[in-house]
């Protein structure tokens, strides 16, 4: 029999027999961890640990203080509460939606609407499939058993998905005796589970987890009453697109009928753009419009397309550069690393920014600098902006909603919107695709067709831009009178291409991988839709070229 070398953490060597999962080895020598294993790495592979150890290597133990640890921790969790809900209900659906305040929001298809009293017993009942410590078994079905099996248990959505999936056969996971598809990796058994909450979110429920800053403890509970209402937009958007999952779009593509799902999707984006128009032109008092949202959420194109629908209601757009307003370099500030902040507040002018507002806003010309990046100092051009007397000054960036940027500002005078990907279509019921996940795709694609970075440099540049975004926008979110979810149902049926070209040159020895793999997969459940469907106002053109309101 076959033995394999193991380099341990701690520096200790242990040979293992052929055949030896990777827990086996956990549990054995490393019974001294702090948290449980979640998953466990070999070399540059990711593995279950399930998984039986297949070549010599060094091990690296991974709990949910790593992202991709979390994310099969949530996955877990998930399961354990599908596993709970329809032992208690067996007739009931189960949907998990989307992400809300650190947590799940999910609802439940029943008889009689969800209650707190209902929420208390599932929460009881997946407390008790976690005191059992139940193994998760990943079994290898044909595609048609698996298709049986979804079809006993009348999940459409799962044969929906399946039926346009290219694979012979595919991998299941099975929670005593309930039988699931799962889009990513599970933790060994639910006893992994050391914490999580769940309680009653009107209609439905929200599963709550820790995080990987504080494993200890469960993020406080934010209200975010502004995000659920685009919620509830996105549901009626998909009503009317009648688009529930990626199994219902890819139907929509093989019966030539994307053609009319894009024009509508693109109508109900113009329609909000009109509507914040009206907004905007309502309130008397508005002379200064605020456009923040993260990376990738289609800013520039929005920005364009909502002063087309100033212009309508008589009003003349006039943009400000706020990166014109950055301090010279020597005297921005630098984070806990040592390195230059950019996207600190205090990297800009505020002072002069907030002097420049006030004499534009009062119907003054003034000159305004101009940033020269290379030399990473201010310079003064002879530019001049001054509003006419039907005008409005729109600024587009990070800080939008912080009301520090426009301290001197009265608040009558501003309006802020909040844009992002706020939602995504679901791979299933049971399978929701990050909104994250669709930025980083956006930016892989606008980085490489525009900048000319590859794949591999966007997904490692990623992590830093996501610490920036929860430090600098995501805060604010609710402080915007109104928000924009600049997703596209199609999109990533047109990104799938673009992405996957750089996607697939990410080697295994990249410390993206991992991360290169899992975009892959879910990329491959989508069919292809040709660019020349999508229009040049598209907000999608901001990240694939084409755009009519710029060109790279």
């Amino acid at each position: 029999m076959a033995q394999f070398k193991l380099n341990l953490p701690g520096s200790n060597n242990v040979i293992v027999e052929e055949g030896t999962d990777i827990k086996s080895v956990v549990d054995k020598y490393l019974s001294d961890i702090k948290l449980p294993a979640i998953l466990g790495k070999i070399n540059y592979q990711t593995y279950e640990l399930n998984s039986p150890v297949k070549e010599n290597g060094t091990l690296q133990v991974i709990d949910i203080t790593n992202s991709i640890g979390l994310k099969a921790y949530i996955r877990t969790l998930q399961f354990i509460l599908i596993k709970a809900v329809l032992d208690i209900f067996p007739k009931a659906k189960i949907s998990i939606e989307h992400s809300l305040s650190k947590g799940i929001y999910g609802e439940i298809e029943k008889e009689t609407p969800l209650n707190e009293e209902e929420i208390i017993k599932i929460k009881d009942k997946m407390k008790d499939l976690i005191s059992l410590d139940i193994v998760i078994n990943k079994v290898t079905v044909k595609k048609e058993e698996a298709i049986k099996i979804f079809s006993s248990y009348g999940m459409d959505d799962k044969i929906r998905l399946l039926k346009h999936v290219n694979l012979e056969k595919v991998s299941l996971y099975e929670l005593d005796g309930r039988y699931d598809y799962f889009y990513g990796q599970m933790a060994p058994s639910t006893g992994v589970i050391q914490m999580f909450d769940l309680i009653y979110y009107k209609p439905g429920l929200l599963l709550r987890y820790p995080t990987e800053e504080n494993p200890f403890k469960i993020p406080e509970l934010i209200e975010h009453k502004k995000l659920a209402k685009i919620f509830k937009e996105t549901e009626e958007w998909g009503r009317i697109l009648d688009v529930a999952d990626v199994g219902s779009l890819n139907d929509k593509v093989e019966s030539g009928e994307m053609i009319d799902i894009i024009r509508v999707a693109e109508a109900l984006h113009e329609k909000k753009a009109a509507y914040i128009a009206d907004m905007i032109s309502e309130r008397k008092n508005t002379k200064l419009i605020l456009i923040a949202g993260p990376s990738s959420s289609g800013k520039t194109t929005f920005a364009r397309r909502l002063g087309i629908q100033l212009r309508v209601n008589g009003l003349i757009p006039v943009p400000l550069g706020l990166d014109d307003y950055f301090v010279d370099r020597d005297n921005t500030p630098k984070d806990e690393n040592g390195e230059f902040d950019f996207e600190s507040i205090f990297a800009l002018d505020l002072a002069l920014f907030n002097k420049n507002l006030q004499q534009i806003l009062s119907g003054m010309e003034v000159e305004i600098p101009t940033y020269n990046f290379k030399k990473g100092k201010r310079e003064w051009n002879g530019e001049k902006i001054k509003l006419p007397p039907n005008g409005i000054l729109i600024v587009e960036g990070i800080h939008g909603l912080n009301e520090m940027l426009t301290a001197s500002i009265p608040f009558e005078n501003k309006f802020k919107i909040y844009i992002s990907a706020l939602t995504q279509l679901n791979l299933d019921n049971h399978n929701r695709i990050s909104t994250t996940d669709v930025r980083i795709m956006r930016r892989i694609v606008r980085d490489y067709l525009s900048r000319g970075y590859g794949g591999e440099e966007t997904l490692k540049m990623w992590p830093s831009i996501k610490r920036g975004e929860e430090k600098n926008i995501f805060v604010y979110q609710e402080n915007a009178d109104v928000m924009f979810n600049s997703t596209l149902v199609y999109e990533l049926c047109v990104l799938k291409k673009f992405a996957l070209s750089e996607l697939n040159k990410i080697q295994p020895e990249s410390s993206v991988y991992y991360q290169a793999q899992k975009l892959k997969s879910f990329l491959n459940f989508f069919k292809d839709v040709d660019v020349s469907f999508v229009p040049e106002n598209s907000i999608l053109r901001e990240f694939i070229g084409g755009s009519c309101f710029y060109k790279y």
